[in-house]
C-alpha cells in the first residue's frame, strides 16, 4: 500500500520522470533534456503533465504512440494508485456540480466536481497528493468526497465552460424573474407582473447561445432539441443516432434561447402558435462554415425547437467515404450518367439520403451542366446548384415550382421529396421531356418504390418510360476502432440475415466493448448501407396494373443488388459494424 504525504505536496517534474525512467515509460536519455527544457520554460505554473505531453516523447510500451496527456493521466492514476477518469461532458450534470462549490474555490485547487450521488460526490483533481481542500468540501456539503485523477487540461477546460454557463444561466433567470411565464397549457396568472417577452439579446442569454453551438460541434452532435417542459427546460444532443441529455435551463432562460435562435435563424419572434422553419450558418473557430436548419414546434409548455447540424465535410466527401461498395457505386454511376429519367432514393427520415443527394449532385454539377434543386426547405447552400425553397404561403409548391424550373434551361433537376400525384406528374413529365430528375419517397426498400408510385396515381406505363432506378439506404453505426475485437462466430449466428448469405460464411465478426474514446457505447460515427436496384427490362415486365413486388425483388435479387441486411452483412463481415446492430436497421 502506498504511503500518502502527511501534507500537501504539488507534483515535481524530477519526481514524475524518476518513476517513468523506473518503469520505462520514456525513451532512455532523454530524462536531461526534459529538464533542462523545463529550466528553461516560461511559464512556471504549468502542470508538469502538460508539460511532459508536449514534448510528444515516444511510448515504448506503444509502438508509433506519443505520451499525450491522457496516457500520462491514467499513468500517474496508476502510479498514486488512484481512481482514473477520463472526462467526457456529456456525463457531467454541468447544473448540478456548479452549485457544489464556488468557481474560485475550484480554480485554486484546480478541481472539479463530476458527479454526485447518494453514496457522495466525485471530485476530479490532478494533483492526487493536495488534499486540504477535502475538509472543507466535507464540511460544507456534509456528504462523503471521492477522489478521481484526471486529465489537468480538462479540468481546467471544462471547469472554465461549466462555470461561466451557470453564471449566464442565473444571469438570465435573475433578469427575468418578473416576466410572465411562457404561454402553455398550463398557464399560471401572477398577478403585479410585466408582460415582456425574455430579451433574446441579453448578453447572458447571446453566451447560452454560443456555448450550445460550439458544445454542439465538438461533441460531433447532428441535432440539437431544446423542449420546453413544466418545471426545467431540457436540451439534448443526438449524437451517432443516439440522443443524450446535455443540460436543464429554468423555463423562462429555455424562452430566451428559443427566441434568440429564432432572431438568429430569421424567423418571427412573435408567432408562438405555428411551427416554422428557419436556418443558421455559423464558423466554428478554425473550421468550415456549419449549416444549421431550424424548425420550432408549439408544444403543451412553450416552442420546442430542433436545430439540425449538416456536416460542412458532406459536399467533400466521395461515394467510398459515404459507404457504397465497388459494385453498388457502378450501378448508381450507370444510372447517374443517363441523360433523362427518373432516379429516385428511398428511406426514413434521419437515414442519410440529403448526405448522398448532395454528394451525388455535386459530382454531377459540372459547368456544363445546370443542375436547378427544389428543396423544402434548403438543407445546404452549395454554389454549384441553382437552388430554390418550396413556400407554400406564395402558392410556390413542388408541383409549380418544378414548371418554373421547366422554363430555365435545366439537364437536371433535384426535387427534395415527392409527396403527391401532382409532384410526380410534373417529375415524370420532366423525365420524358429529356431531363435527368432526382428525387426521395419515404419507402422501407428499394422495390418498395414501385408500389408507393402507384399508390399515388401514376400509372404503370408511366413508371415504366421513366423511372431508372431506386436506391434505399439506411445508416448503421461503426465499431470504435479503439476497443473492437474480433470474435468467433457460429452458422446460428447468421440466421437472421436474409437472403442466405453467398459462399462460405464468415467464421469470425466484430465486437466493441466500449470505451474512453466511444463513450462506452463501442460505437463512433455512422456509415451508409444501400439497396440500388436497376430498373432493367425484365422488371419493366412485372410492372403492371398487379405488381406483384416479391417477384420484383426476385428479379433484382438475380440482378445482383443486395438486400439492405445483406449489405450490412458485409459491413459486419469487414468489422465495419455489429451484428446487432446491422439487426437493428435494416428491415428483415
Amino acid at each position: 500500500m502506498r504511503i500518502y504525504p502527511s501534507h500537501d505536496q504539488w507534483l515535481d517534474l524530477n519526481d514524475l520522470l524518476a518513476a517513468l525512467h523506473a518503469q520505462n515509460r520514456i525513451p532512455q536519455g532523454c530524462t536531461e533534456q526534459v529538464l533542462i527544457a523545463w529550466r528553461q520554460a516560461s511559464n512556471a505554473a504549468l502542470h508538469p503533465l502538460v508539460f511532459l505531453a508536449e514534448q510528444q516523447l515516444c511510448d515504448p510500451s506503444r509502438a508509433g504512440k506519443t505520451l499525450d496527456i491522457e496516457t500520462l493521466t491514467a499513468w500517474l492514476a496508476d502510479h498514486v494508485e488512484q481512481p482514473y477518469l477520463r472526462l467526457d461532458p456529456l456525463k457531467i450534470d454541468a447544473a448540478t456540480v456548479t452549485g457544489l462549490m464556488s468557481f474560485a474555490f475550484a480554480q485554486r485547487h484546480v478541481i472539479l466536481a463530476v458527479a454526485v450521488d447518494d453514496r457522495g460526490i466525485t471530485i476530479a483533481s490532478c494533483q492526487p497528493w493536495v488534499s486540504s481542500w477535502e475538509s472543507d468540501l466535507r464540511q460544507m456539503l456534509k456528504r462523503p468526497v471521492r477522489r478521481v485523477i484526471a486529465n489537468p487540461l480538462e479540468i481546467q477546460r471544462l471547469g472554465v465552460e461549466f462555470f461561466q454557463l451557470a453564471k449566464s444561466v442565473t444571469g438570465a433567470a435573475l433578469n427575468d424573474q418578473k416576466t410572465s411565464p411562457q404561454t402553455n397549457l398550463e398557464q399560471l396568472l401572477t398577478l403585479g407582473t410585466g408582460a415582456r417577452e425574455p430579451d433574446a439579446n441579453d448578453a447572458h442569454i447571446v453566451n447560452i447561445v454560443d456555448w450550445l453551438f460550439q458544445y454542439a460541434f465538438e461533441q460531433r452532435a447532428s441535432d440539437v432539441h431544446i423542449e420546453p417542459r413544466r418545471e426545467q427546460g431540457c436540451v439534448r444532443f443526438r449524437i451517432d443516432g443516439v440522443l443524450h441529455d446535455v443540460y436543464q435551463f429554468p423555463p423562462q432562460v429555455t424562452v430566451a434561447v428559443v427566441s434568440r435562435l429564432k432572431s438568429l435563424g430569421r424567423m418571427n419572434v412573435a408567432e408562438k402558435r405555428k411551427p416554422q422553419d428557419g436556418r443558421i450558418k455559423t464558423r466554428p473557430p478554425g473550421a468550415a462554415e456549419v449549416e444549421l436548419r431550424l424548425a420550432t414546434l408549439p408544444t403543451a409548455f412553450g416552442e420546442k425547437m430542433v436545430m439540425r447540424i449538416f456536416d460542412p465535410q458532406v459536399l467533400l466527401k466521395n461515394f467510398d467515404q459515404l459507404g457504397l461498395c465497388p459494385e453498388d457505386l457502378q450501378r448508381w454511376q450507370h444510372m447517374t450518367r443517363r441523360p433523362n429519367g427518373i432516379i429516385l432514393i428511398t428511406g426514413p427520415t434521419g437515414s442519410g439520403k440529403t448526405s448522398t443527394l448532395y454528394a451525388t449532385l455535386k459530382q454531377l454539377a459540372t459547368p456544363e451542366i445546370n443542375l436547378c434543386t427544389l428543396e423544402d426547405p434548403i438543407e445546404m447552400i452549395e454554389p454549384a446548384f441553382n437552388q430554390m425553397q418550396v413556400q407554400p404561403n406564395i402558392d410556390l409548391t413542388f408541383a409549380n415550382g418544378v414548371r418554373a424550373l421547366m422554363r430555365q434551361d435545366p439537364d437536371i433537376i433535384m426535387l427534395g421529396e415527392i409527396r403527391d400525384l401532382e409532384t410526380a406528374e410534373v417529375a415524370i413529365q420532366a423525365a420524358l421531356t429529356g431531363h435527368l430528375v432526382l428525387s426521395t419517397l419515404h419507402t422501407n426498400d428499394a422495390p418498395s418504390a414501385i408500389s408507393r408510385l402507384q399508390e399515388l396515381g401514376v400509372a404503370p406505363y408511366l413508371i415504366k418510360a421513366t423511372l431508372l432506378g431506386v436506391m434505399a439506404q439506411r445508416l448503421v453505426r461503426t465499431l470504435c476502432t479503439d476497443c473492437r475485437n474480433e470474435q468467433p462466430l457460429s452458422l446460428s449466428d447468421w440466421q437472421g440475415f436474409t437472403p442466405t448469405w453467398p459462399g462460405s460464411l464468415p467464421a469470425c465478426t466484430w465486437r466493441a466493448t466500449g470505451c474512453a474514446q466511444c463513450r462506452d457505447t463501442g460505437y463512433s460515427g455512422r456509415i451508409g448501407i444501400f439497396e440500388v436496384m436497376l430498373i432493367s427490362d425484365k422488371i419493366k415486365t412485372l410492372i403492371g396494373p398487379d405488381t406483384e413486388l416479391n417477384a420484383i425483388r426476385r428479379q433484382a435479387h438475380a440482378q445482383g443488388m443486395l438486400s439492405l441486411r445483406l449489405a450490412a452483412a458485409h459491413k459486419v463481415a469487414n468489422g465495419t459494424t455489429s451484428m446487432e446492430e446491422a439487426l437493428r436497421v435494416t428491415p428483415a
